[in-house]
């Protein structure tokens, strides 16, 4: 195994026993339209927890202010411990996102890719092509190493958009909407990889999903609608909220009140 960079040391090293993610009272608005309202959700380490809304629900303004692409200006998030507005920097290292939109340079590599995000972590060429690799390999796409992205297809991309956010081995994986536009085989093999991460590896997941499909039995859900959290709590818990009937029946009666069912 190689020895890890200040980077990849760091961002797997907080103290064991905190929450993967940690989201308190945290509102934001765009103008006068209020995107999220007092959201509070936890994201134990070592569990795949989906947050489930239909589009426009706030799933990707809450994505954008973890990851700081938005200042959240009320309430906190802590990564692992570590304050996303006091500590960005030492809070950012310690976790991987993967957006709806796809975020890899069509005209390099996939090995440049990745050796790119890796550089930009502080990991050296070395250790990067070395991680790069392992993780490829883990993936089933040493083979894609050298094939320029455009060449693959939508489900290989994603996956390859996976292994870049486990370059620098965080302990929180955000995805939002991962597999929005994929087939069904390959909406199953990102599945199945993230699942796998968290199962193997002990990743807390924060999973963004308007699919009910992908949520399973021992899953957490975060039920978000109009920038409210309406519901949390295990796979089983939600359902009971519905009687014993599926998840889609226990969501629909959490939005009834607008009327709106999921997309």
């Amino acid at each position: 195994m190689t020895e890890p960079t200040s980077s990849t040391r760091h961002a797997s090293g907080p103290a064991d026993g905190m929450p993967a993610l940690d989201i308190r009272a945290v509102s934001h608005a765009f103008g006068t339209r209020k995107a999220l309202d007092d959201v509070s959700l936890t994201v134990p380490a070592g569990s795949f927890t989906a947050l489930l809304g239909p589009n426009g629900a706030g799933k990707t303004t809450l994505f954008s202010l973890v990851t700081r692409l938005y200042d959240n200006r009320s309430g906190a998030i802590h990564v692992l411990g570590a304050d996303v507005r006091r500590r960005p920097a030492e809070a950012l290292s310690r976790l991987g996102v993967v957006f709806q939109a796809r975020t890899l340079d069509l005209e390099l590599s996939v090995l440049d890719n990745l050796l790119y995000h890796a550089t930009l972590h502080g990991i050296g060429f070395g250790a990067g092509r070395r991680r790069a690799m392992e993780l490829l390999a883990q993936d089933g796409l040493a083979e894609r190493a050298r094939d320029k992205v455009r060449n693959l297809s939508g489900g290989q991309m994603r996956r390859v958009e996976i292994v870049r956010a486990l370059m620098h081995r965080p302990r929180l994986l955000l995805l939002d909407e991962p597999t929005v536009g994929l087939d069904i085989a390959s909406r199953a093999a990102v599945v199945a990889l993230v699942r796998a991460l968290v199962a193997d590896e002990g990743i807390g997941v924060l999973w963004a999903t308007h699919i009910i499909e992908e949520i399973g039995p021992g899953d957490r859900v975060v039920v978000l609608h109009r920038g409210q959290i309406r519901a949390s709590g295990s796979y089983e818990e939600m359902r009971a909220r519905a009687g014993g009937e599926d998840l889609s029946t226990a969501f629909l009666q959490l939005v009834s009140d607008t009327g709106e069912a999921a997309a």
